[in-house]
């Protein structure tokens, strides 16, 4: 047995059904020869974005693998690793790395030494027989505690080496973990004392499928719910105590009931202070309930924390509340101001919503591609930017896992690798990635690798030939020399590349397009729509 070959065996042992890659790594050919079906991306940071879907949809049950070939490689997937360390999304990275005479020399680029900041753990495989006590460590740090990525870098000259003939290895258990309890009792005892308290879920509620838990403390407390975007769908946004979600752009619901909450209470979140958040009320107790210990009082200081897993959080938490209040409480008055300000809001929006202008107002493309798919079989995610802030305070997701949102590093074009990868764990389901023009630039060659690959997946792109979203802080460069323009024939491209590819300018278009699009992708062929809109600067920023 070669070690690349025992590699393989793990992989295979661990469930793996696809890889992702960029040559020249031997695990490419080897994890084919056992089943293990390689997808090859056009540039490595799309292959980071595909496992990272994988990674999220599966709930960490199952994890993305990308693998990619030393120097220029490893040095191009940087970015992708990074991504998915501040999104916290556990998958594995086995870059080759140089031969181990020449790991250490400048300025080759050594993966382990190089990524250790954007990691969860990176170690290198120094021998063949260490294979599966350094794969059995990555996976154990893949299965347990907080989220992100893992970096096992293989020498190239240990690929082909022998290994031992018997591979030692048996799958880790994840390990899941608790808080004490007498922390749970008192943040029960705040909980049922607070007049107003409000629940700010995060994506750790996705990781440990909390979602019951989750809606039966709210309607236990009648508390209403919003969520980070990266647990947009962890509470259903048609339940009449949800308030929509946190990040840049948010509904009028979530700041009033911030500011109004007497207590918030945030399960499976970081409540991490990025520029494309919602920032916490700094006078408002807050109850911190999440996986990594670290996290408490890291960036809003808290009244108390609740350290482990947000499911057996919950599983603890909710017979402590129902032993304290003796039934569930009346949610008539919350759901009536919920109801109230979310009119109020959307008769302000609507005329961007409703707009029959042309370019197109990009309000009316995301409302008419709302109301033509099939939300409970759509899996959808954003870009960064204008894409971003203009869909996730209306989107309403009703299904777990059905919307993936991000935001804190933000990187440009992070949303069509995601939507590919979500077409691979959930074949059966519309998958949509929603970008603008700058975000195209940076992916779009990648959209051949859908075509390639037969990955069927629906492509939302809003064009306004312009960095829109720049123009107000870039007024003289723009003036003078054309700084934030950007030009394209982005449908042409997708026809070019084997796709379905159409461009859209008339309102009544929108939705006919929408349905050729979705018929496209059920016959196997990924659709592009593009949408020429106008250069709209105007998010819900309450």
């Amino acid at each position: 047995m070669k070690t690349v070959e025992a590699i393989c065996e793990v992989l295979k042992r661990e469930g793996v059904e696809h890889i992702f890659a960029y040559p020249v790594n031997h695990i490419i050919e080897y994890a084919a020869r056992v089943g293990i079906r390689p997808i090859i991306v056009r540039q490595e940071r799309i292959g980071l974005h595909m496992a990272d879907a994988i990674s999220r949809l599966s709930s960490g049950e199952k994890f993305g693998v990308f693998v990619m070939q030393h120097g220029p490689g490893a040095e191009n997937a940087f970015g992708g690793v990074a991504q998915a360390y501040g999104e916290s999304v556990p998958i594995l990275v086995m870059p080759m790395g140089y031969a181990r005479h020449l790991a250490h020399l400048d300025p080759n680029f050594n993966s382990v030494h190089s990524m250790a900041s954007v990691t969860k753990s990176a170690e290198p495989l120094v021998s063949a027989e260490e294979v599966g006590h350094v794969l059995r460590r990555a996976f154990q740090n893949l299965k347990s505690g907080r989220g992100g990525p893992v970096l096992v870098e293989v020498p190239t000259d240990l690929m082909l080496a022998e290994a031992p003939d018997k591979l030692d290895y048996v799958p880790p258990q994840p390990i899941r973990y608790g808080p004490d309890m007498k922390d749970v009792k008192a943040a029960a005892r705040m909980l049922v004392d607070a007049e107003r308290p409000l629940i700010y879920a995060g994506q750790g509620v996705h990781y440990s499928k909390a979602w019951p838990q989750l809606k039966n403390l709210s309607e236990l407390l009648a508390a209403p719910v919003t969520t980070s975007l990266g647990g947009k769908s962890a509470f259903p946004e048609d339940h009449p105590l949800s308030l929509g979600s946190c990040g840049l752009a948010i509904p009028l619901n979530v700041r009033r009931h911030l500011e109004d909450a007497d207590l918030i209470f945030g399960i499976g979140c970081s409540f991490t202070r990025t520029s494309f958040g919602t920032a916490m009320p700094r006078a408002t107790p807050i109850v911190h309930a999440t996986l990594d210990p670290m996290h408490i009082n890291k960036d809003v200081p808290v009244a108390l924390g609740l350290v482990g897993d947000a499911s057996l959080t919950l599983d603890t938490l909710i017979p402590e509340v129902d032993t304290l209040i003796h039934g569930t409480r009346d949610q008539g008055p919350v759901v009536s101001k919920i109801a109230r300000l979310n009119e109020k809001w959307l008769a302000e929006w609507r005329p961007l919503r409703d707009s029959g202008e042309v370019p197109l107002s990009p309000y009316r493309v995301l409302r008419d591609l709302e109301t033509t798919v099939d939300k409970t079989n759509t899996v959808i995610t954003h870009d960064a930017g204008s894409p971003r802030d203009q869909i996730s305070p209306f989107w309403r997701s009703t299904e777990p896992l059905s919307y993936i949102g991000w935001g804190k590093t933000t990187q440009l074009g992070y949303g069509l690798g995601l939507a590919m990868g979500a077409k691979l764990a959930h074949p059966d389901k519309l998958c949509i990635n929603v970008w603008g023009d700058a975000a195209i630039g940076f992916t779009g060659m990648d959209f051949e690798t859908a075509v390639r690959e037969r990955i069927p997946i629906l492509s939302i792109l809003l064009n306004n030939f312009s960095m829109a979203i720049e123009l107000n802080i870039m007024q003289v460069s723009t003036e003078r020399y054309r700084s934030t323009d950007i030009s394209g024939d982005y449908a042409a491209m997708a026809r070019a590349f084997g796709g379905y590819g159409e461009r859209v300018t008339e309102p009544n278009e929108i939705i006919p397009a929408i349905r050729r699009g979705i018929e496209q992708t059920e016959k196997g062929t990924p659709a592009l729509l593009e949408f020429i809109t106008t250069k709209e600067t105007r998010v819900s920023r309450i």
